[in-house]
Formats: structure tokens, sequence, C-alpha cells
């Protein structure tokens, strides 16, 4: 079992990030935006301002940094792949998104449930198709 490529890791981290943020755009700021305006309009919220967009942006780097450390982490075991990086990007959407939209968006019903399962959904194809093209760039 091979130590972990920590640069390798960063690079498809970043690659990762960045095809899962512009995914996300897609996702929320074009396809869900006017659910989103709804939404954080009955919360008495105005639009996403663009301090928080970067942070989304920030947060979606990270997370492609975390799976692709995750893929890396996974590959001895399942063999280096496809497969093993939708494996990655499924246990880090699981843990990063869908429990938490269950939790914050769903339970406590701060937005609509179609909302709510639209982008956790969408976030479902940004995660894995992410890790997929982060997981490309890894090598031990």
């Amino acid at each position: 079992m091979g130590k972990i490529n920590l640069a390798r890791v960063v690079l498809g981290g970043i690659v990762a990030g960045i095809v899962s943020d512009a995914l996300g755009y897609l996702v929320d700021g074009v396809w869900l935006a006017p659910m989103w305006a709804a939404g954080m309009k009955a919360l008495g919220r105005g639009d996403f301002t663009s301090s928080m967009i970067l942070s989304f942006n920030v947060l979606g780097l990270i997370g492609g940094i975390l799976a692709i450390l995750v893929y890396a982490a996974v590959r001895p075991r399942f063999g280096a792949g496809v497969n093993s990086a939708v494996f990655a990007g499924l246990l880090v959407w699981a843990i990063g998104t869908l429990l938490p939209n269950l939790s914050i968006m769903w339970v406590a019903g701060l937005f609509s449930h179609h909302l709510t399962l639209y982008t956790t959904f969408g976030g479902l194809v940004e995660v894995v198709v992410g890790t997929v093209a982060g997981a490309w760039l890894y090598k031990e």
C-alpha cells in the first residue's frame, strides 16, 4: 500500500471542486434560482450575496480536495478508476450534502421539499462528476 500523494490530492481536488462548482452554478444558480429566491424570501432573507457565493465556491473546492483524499484512501482497496471515484464521490456527497440537506432543509422545513430534493440530487451529480474528473489526475 503506497503513501498518498498529497500534491496530487490537492491538484485533483481543485479540479474536482471547480467541476463541482461549475455544475452547482448550473443547478442552483440557473435552474433552481427562482426556487432559491422564493425560499430565501419566505425566510425573510434577501438574495444570495457575492460573499455567500464566494463562500459556496471555496467550500466546493474544499469538498473537492476531500473527495480526492477519500479516493486516494480507497484506491488501494478498490483499485484505481471510475468505480472507486464514484464510490468516493457518493461517500462525500452522503456526508456533505445528503445528511445536512435532509436534516436542515427537509426535517426542519426551512425550504420546500421540492427544492430540497432537487438541490440534493443535483449535488449528487455535482460531487460524483467532480470526483471522477479530479480522480483522473490522481497518481500515487
